[in-house]
């Protein structure tokens, strides 16, 4: 009896040093970490380069540039659709439009759609869900959120009062000067941004959270007239006052008589005269667009102080984009919709407190796409990506993984405007192919962007060319297929 009870003693003890040594000689059977929470921005029409960390020497973003130095920047960033509604479904369901099939305002997802976007997968694999500020795909869903502060259309930044012009402080300083104290409404940036301090402070200690924060910021304030386009927060007025801004490139009057007549008649011009005619109204719409991005940034830095307040900074992935890029002027031109790089090309941050430090404060230039972020995020999640995503995960990169990758994209714009003409358009690696879709003959263009950025000389018709063009042409009609 003795003996046995030393043999079990013996034994007991082999068994723990041999439990010890296999985790420390293994720790590659470590416990799987805790899911991330996970905080999605986006923006509305934010183009790529109004960033610090994106190059731009005059935007004030602070705190966006902080989680750039302490994360990953994608340098090429693209849209598959430059429209709100149309590009938010893609980024919903990981899908182009020619496959989801939203190209109309005030269309909702079917519920197969919506069982089938990362906010209702991730719900499904346990995550707590809040949405915050523009939905943009017809009415946000009822059901599906723990906390929901979505809403349909545009809002409004400021609204008005009975005998009160709360908006006047945009017409020219030389005009009016209000201060900012007048002004008692609380703008809409900062209130969706108190909505999500109130979301993180309600957020369950026991599971994942999901928070995708859609800004009205800084799109413009539809059906107001020059001065009044983009309402800034009255608190940041004093902000690039003392900075004149450089002109658009391109914005020189031969770059818009190059243009065929469509494009010179087309809403893109409509909006350039009330924002960007003279230079007074330029300087203005431009620093009053950079303010409301400011007004964002703000936003930012009191969502990280929050997470460092509640311990749950260590585990919560920031991933910051823009919905679509944004004409500021280039050809004569405002708004988006058409395949010109301003108004494809979006910012991407990605900020992971759980990498490595090696792996922190790095770029990437492979192209990635507004359908490659719910992939993303279900990876983070560690939920099954479906295979009716056409996206891609960007988690090996953020990992410092290199693997296979697109070397080109399709674009397609087919929301139908009479003043909006339709387009689709093929990026690669050297050249950019646009086709105008409601002309006859259809109209062309061709830019090789390596010898051309900006996109100044159209290659179309010049006969040297025609090599490239044909090439990019059977490209077009192979993608149209491809994305169905």
């Amino acid at each position: 009896m003795r003996l046995n009870r030393r043999l079990l003693l013996l034994g007991a003890g082999i068994l723990a040093v041999a439990v010890l040594a296999g985790r420390l000689a293994a720790p590659c059977r470590a416990a799987e970490p805790t899911p991330p929470n996970i905080i999605f921005l986006l923006t509305d029409d934010q183009r790529w380069d109004t960033l610090g960390c994106m190059g731009n020497a005059i935007v004030q973003t602070p705190n966006i540039d902080r989680l750039a130095e302490g994360g990953m920047v994608f340098d090429n960033c693209f849209v598959t659709t430059s429209i709100c509604m149309t590009n938010r479904a893609c980024i919903f369901t990981g899908q182009y439009a020619a496959r989801h099939g939203i190209i109309r305002f005030r269309v909702d997802f079917t519920p197969e759609q919506l069982a089938q976007t990362y906010p209702a997968l991730l719900k499904r694999a346990g995550y707590h869900i809040g949405f915050i500020g523009k939905w943009g795909v017809g009415n946000p869903p009822e059901d599906l959120f723990d906390y929901n502060r979505g809403w349909p259309g545009q809002n409004s930044y400021l609204r008005r009062q009975p005998g009160k012009d709360v908006l006047g402080y945009l017409d020219p300083p030389a005009r009016r000067s209000v201060d900012p104290e007048d002004v008692d409404q609380e703008h809409l940036t900062a209130r969706m941004g108190r909505q999500a301090l109130e979301f993180l402070d309600g957020a369950p200690r026991d599971r994942p959270f999901c928070l995708s924060f859609s800004f009205k910021a800084p799109h413009c304030q539809d059906g107001q007239p020059a001065y009044r386009q983009f309402p800034y927060d009255p608190r940041l007025e004093s902000l690039y006052q003392d900075v004149t801004i450089p002109p658009a490139r391109l914005s020189e009057p031969e770059f818009f008589d190059a243009l065929p007549e469509f494009l010179k008649m087309s809403e893109n011009r409509v909006r350039w005269q009330i924002r960007f005619a003279d230079e007074p109204m330029y300087q203005h719409s431009v620093k009053s667009y950079y303010r409301l991005i400011s007004g964002v940034d703000r936003v930012v830095g009191r969502l990280v102080r929050k997470l460092e307040q509640l311990g749950r900074d260590r585990n919560t992935v920031i991933v910051y984009t823009g919905d679509n890029g944004f004409y500021l002027g280039e050809r004569g031109l405002a708004g988006k919709w058409l395949a010109h790089e301003v108004s494809l090309r979006v910012p991407l941050v990605v900020y992971d407190p759980r990498a490595p430090r090696e792996h922190r404060g790095r770029r990437c230039n492979q192209t990635v796409l507004s359908i490659d972020l719910a992939p993303t995020m279900l990876a983070m999640g560690g939920v099954a990506i479906p295979e009716g995503m056409q996206g891609e995960s960007l988690v090996p990169m953020l990992k410092g993984e290199d693997p296979p990758w697109r070397t080109e994209f399709f674009y397609e714009h087919l929301f139908a405007n009479a003043r909006i003409p339709r387009n689709e358009a093929v990026r690669d690696a050297r050249h950019k192919y646009i086709r105008y879709l409601d002309v006859e003959p259809p109209g062309e263009e061709l830019y090789d962007l390596t010898a051309d950025p900006d996109e100044a000389d159209n290659l179309a018709a010049q006969p040297e060319h025609a090599a490239a063009l044909e090439r990019m042409r059977e490209k077009w009609q192979a993608w149209r297929q491809r994305v169905k």
